[in-house]
């Protein structure tokens, strides 16, 4: 199997001939976005920057994007009216690279870009008008949540169209839903409020045929049946805040598992045999259901020792050689 092939078949839950590493059998398309940040050099220890969104962020820690302090309609809703996406980056944004980089790369599973290429519908919201504001706003049910909701959806249709139209294999979302033991909203406010913008998505990429994956952190098992039933091929998330051997149980060869090995406690902090037990813990919980529905992600931190990246990298192709 090409790597494009590999990923393919797990996506489809069709059998693979060795586990699927995002790091050796996919690629990013190139583009880019001028003037997506206002300043410069938007990462480093101390700096803060503005966004194109007119966000402002500051960052404590060296290539880290930091947190958002300054919100454009944080203060009220008075600015909601007038306020317009930034559909200048869009008109802006250089695709001309990437069909020749597909065709170079064809062996490769090829994705569109994280951010700005990703839609982050939830987190934007949060960082216009504030985490705290947002979270008061559903909670009265304040329908300008709407208002606001629909013009960044439309923005975000908007960029997906423009990927759609490239020989990339898939289009990414993110948004963070989850905390480390539940969803930061209820499943029922989540599927009253943001579920039908996702449709949206899921029927642009599907109509074009493209893949769609969805990054979130965080528990979030509560809405995994609804990502199935929207039509998401994989979910990139944090297994292990969830019950991984349920998770495999309940979901195998209805959605991809496009995973990770716990960057919070075991990549950071634990011993490489820990790194080669947790790659374990996660391969026997899916490959009881067979060879397919799952995708070793190994990506890192800053704080992950190069002991660790290896044990995990290792670990993986380990599990593979031993496919009959």
């Amino acid at each position: 199997m090409t790597s494009r092939e590999r990923v393919i078949a797990a996506l489809r839950f069709d059998d693979f001939d060795r586990i699927p590493i995002e790091k050796d059998d996919c690629i990013a398309a190139p583009c880019t976005y001028p003037g997506w940040y206002r300043n410069e050099t938007p990462y480093g220890s101390g700096r803060r920057y503005t966004d194109a969104w007119g966000c402002v962020w500051e960052a404590l820690e060296p290539e880290v994007c930091g947190e958002v302090k300054g919100h454009p309609l944080g203060n009220d809703w008075q600015g909601l009216d007038t306020f317009r996406p930034p559909y200048e980056i869009l008109r802006k944004a250089d695709f001309s690279e990437i069909a020749a980089f597909c065709d170079k790369n064809r062996d490769k599973f090829i994705i569109n870009q994280w951010e700005p290429a990703m839609p982050n519908l939830f987190e934007r919201m949060q960082h216009l008008r504030g985490t705290q504001n947002l979270y008061l706003d559903l909670a009265y049910g304040d329908s300008r949540v709407i208002k606001l909701r629909d013009m960044l959806m439309e923005y975000y249709l908007t960029q997906m169209d423009k990927w759609r139209r490239t020989p990339v294999d898939s289009v990414q979302v993110a948004d963070d839903w989850g905390s480390q033991k539940s969803l930061l909203i209820s499943p029922e406010m989540w599927r009253e409020y943001f579920k039908p913008a996702y449709k949206k998505f899921c029927d642009m990429a599907k109509q074009y045929g493209k893949f769609i994956i969805i990054h979130s952190d965080g528990y979030i098992r509560d809405i995994i049946p609804d990502l199935i039933e929207l039509g998401f091929a994989a979910v990139n998330s944090q297994l292990f805040c969830m019950p991984i051997e349920e998770l495999a149980r309940d979901f195998h060869h209805k959605i991809c598992f496009w995973g990770e090995i716990d960057r919070q406690y075991i990549q950071p902090y634990g011993t490489p045999d820990e790194m080669r037990a947790a790659v374990r813990r996660f391969a026997d919980a899916f490959l009881q259901y067979g060879r397919t529905g799952f995708l070793a992600q190994c990506f890192y931190t800053m704080k992950t020792p190069e002991e660790n990246k290896e044990a995990e990298y290792n670990e993986w192709n380990r599990i593979s050689d031993n496919f009959i």
